[in-house]
């Protein structure tokens, strides 16, 4: 069975206002004879005469006095359905988020995200999950909302990204810890026993390479999968941590922290989505709430996705 036009609900709905060819062909802007086409087509369509002589005008049809009364609100709930949404009621959002981060985004952003978001919309909820790899699919099926994270080779193409803040990574050890006692130069910290935050394997990274012109290579004891394994065994052991400064703030609490003795790029940490949300009130809304609550405001935003 094949679908009807669902354009003619619109130019019935008109015909029937203005009672007049003429008069609903000026209003859908076409030419008389067009509009007497689709008057003819929707007389077809529903059987109906729906507009007959009587003197000089057209009269209505009983079937057209039902329909008028039908099509009207059927092509005004249309038409704001296909309306840009204007306005977002936050007092009446009801909604739950599903972000998912790294280790030390909930610990040092967690708290003030959540006050800023049940100040606005106090029926909305957070929901934080654990990051355990840079695959995109969550994006792209709906399970996460947002992410943030690193710009990596996984990262599907689609995949929008907004830079909220630079970072870079420093040591960190326990207080007392012999390295922390004089000036940390690039042979002691290399000799020092670390622990390695490392997803894979251990490979080499951006402090080993670093390292390496100098002709130096850290004594890698142990390798953990988080930021907070590496600092967890920072504090109850002679081991040293690398981790990212500003992400895991509240993570080192009651550990000292250190500047690297060897320049090490900075990272830059985005803010990540799929673009069928880009239009969507409400995820635009929490995308500004994290960008004021983390994002580098001396920085410039980035709307596309460069490969790290």
């Amino acid at each position: 069975m094949a679908l009807p036009d669902l354009n003619l609900l619109v130019t019935l709905d008109v015909l029937l206002s203005e009672g007049s060819v003429a008069g609903a062909a000026r209003r859908l802007r076409l030419s008389p004879s067009a509009m007497s086409r689709a008057l003819a087509r929707l007389r077809e369509t529903t059987g109906d005469p729906l507009l007959v002589r009587a003197g000089r005008g057209l009269v209505p049809t009983p079937r057209a006095l039902e329909l008028r009364a039908r099509v009207g609100p059927l092509v005004q709930d249309a038409e704001a359905i296909l309306r840009p949404a204007e306005t977002l009621d936050l007092t009446r959002l009801e909604r739950t988020f599903t972000l998912r981060n790294r280790e030390g985004f909930v610990e040092t952003f967690g708290p003030a995200l959540i006050a800023r978001v049940a100040a606005e919309a106090p029926g909305v909820r957070l929901r934080f999950v654990p990051k355990p790899n840079k695959d995109s699919t969550p994006l792209r099926d709906g399970s996460i909302d947002l992410e943030t994270g690193v710009i990596g080779k996984d990262m599907g193409p689609e995949v929008r990204a907004q830079a909220l803040f630079r970072d870079r990574f420093v040591g960190v050890a326990r207080k007392g810890h012999p390295l922390c006692k004089g000036r940390i130069t690039p042979a002691r910290f290399a000799a020092a026993r670390h622990v390695l935050v490392a997803r894979r394997d251990i490979g080499t990274d951006r402090i080993d390479e670093a390292l390496g012109p100098l002709g130096l290579e850290r004594q890698i004891m142990t390798v953990v999968g988080s930021f907070s394994e590496a600092l967890a065994l920072a504090h109850a052991t002679d081991l040293v941590a690398c981790v990212p400064e500003r992400y895991t703030g509240n993570l080192r609490d009651g550990l000292a922290s250190f500047r690297l003795p060897v320049p090490v790029p900075e990272i830059t940490v985005s803010l990540l989505w799929h673009p069928r949300l880009d239009a969507d009130l409400a995820h635009r809304w929490l995308r500004g709430c994290v960008w004021e609550v983390c994002g580098d405001r001396s920085g410039r935003r980035r709307s596309k996705s460069p490969t790290a």
